[in-house]
């Protein structure tokens, strides 16, 4: 353990990267970047945090802010619970805890929206407390290194880790510890074909010398994606269009979006033209088809949305029904939208086509 640490460490030293929210022991930064991080590649997830950090310097500042302002800074990251977490659990902090970031590991936990590994995180770095934190990376190397083939989303695979963790991180610097094993696993240490030549560990490496670099970790249950098909109706009157917020408990939750009809396969426009909840809406006597999009995927981790646009011309305005407000274009992206939808209104725009 001594040589694993030793190693590690001294490779933190040489090629950490300067990143913003090192240069602070912060908790607010620690557990933003965190937040940002968990699902998305630094270097997407700096300018969002980047962002954050500007227009809510302090966790006060960000517990003053609406949801509407979040989510809309948040937009594109997917995964908008975490959004909504972050600004309750800013809120939380002010009231509960007179707007100071808890110390203690136990009461950084109890925060809604922080787990194990961002509550160590945050105790390791910010206030220099001896707690692991065990993402996909430090399982990656702990499981090459030390050749562990319990897979890692199973309880006695966790504890193992855990248990392993624990061990290694005793007398060390603990937010430094913790950060160098990251910072291994997501530049050395990669998933797919990582340069074991020149890794300063591959002498003792049970993966190297075993050749099952490729086989560790082991994962039991792989992500399973179901199939949704989203029909989303443009409609245009004038210079306006309509949208609707997502209100269920469904994904983008709280994001606005075109009206949409969800079917069970990539159906014919013609079904979509008869559907009840079309008639809910606008009379076809006065509506015409303007254009259809072709149908696209838009892939989530456990969702892939097929998608396309459906286009009316409206000889009237449509009423004011079922939560839909009316926009005008130029505005769309003031709104927070799902990223497909943010996507599609760029491409338009830039073509001159949906601003006419």
């Amino acid at each position: 353990m001594e040589f694993f640490n030793l190693q590690i460490h001294g490779w933190y030293s040489k090629y950490k990267r300067d990143l913003p929210w090192r240069n602070s022991h912060n908790p607010y930064f620690v557990w933003l970047s965190e937040i940002i991080l968990q699902q998305t590649r630094i270097d997407q997830g700096m300018a969002y945090y980047l962002r954050f950090t500007e227009e809510f310097p302090t966790v006060l500042d960000l517990a003053n802010a609406s949801e509407d302002q979040v989510l809309k800074l948040w937009q594109g990251l997917g995964y908008y619970s975490r959004a909504r977490n972050l600004l309750f659990t800013a809120k939380f902090i002010q009231e509960h805890h007179q707007g100071k970031f808890p110390e203690d590991y136990n009461s950084i936990r109890s925060l809604k929206g922080i787990g194990d590994y961002t509550a160590a995180a945050i105790a390791s770095i910010s206030f220099n407390l001896e707690y692991p934190a065990v993402d996909g990376n430090v399982y990656r190397v702990l499981s090459r290194f030390f050749g562990i083939s319990e897979p890692i989303d199973s309880n006695t695979g966790k504890k193992t880790f855990g248990l392993l963790a624990k061990e290694l991180i005793k007398g060390a610097d603990p937010g430094m510890h913790n950060q160098a094993l990251m910072e291994f696993g997501a530049l050395q240490c990669v998933p797919k074909s990582p340069n074991c030549a020149l890794c300063p560990l591959n002498e003792s490496c049970f993966a190297f010398a075993n050749n099952k670099v490729g086989e560790l970790p082991v994962k039991q249950n792989k992500t399973k994606q179901r199939d949704r098909y989203f029909n989303y109706l443009v409609f245009e009157f004038a210079n306006n269009t309509w949208l609707r917020q997502r209100i269920k408990n469904d994904i983008w939750l709280g994001l606005f979006e075109f009206p949409v009809i969800e079917t069970s396969e990539e159906t014919e426009v013609g079904f979509v033209l008869n559907h009840p909840e079309l008639g809910e809406l606008t009379s076809l006597r006065n509506t015409s088809v303007k254009r259809i999009s072709n149908w696209k995927i838009h892939i989530l981790s456990h969702q892939r949305i097929h998608y396309r646009f459906i286009w009316f011309d409206l000889s009237e305005e449509i009423k004011l029904t079922d939560g839909l407000i009316k926009v005008n274009k130029e505005d769309i992206l003031n709104f927070a939208v799902p990223r497909l939808i943010e996507e599609c209104i760029i491409e338009l725009s830039e073509n001159d086509r949906f601003m006419r």
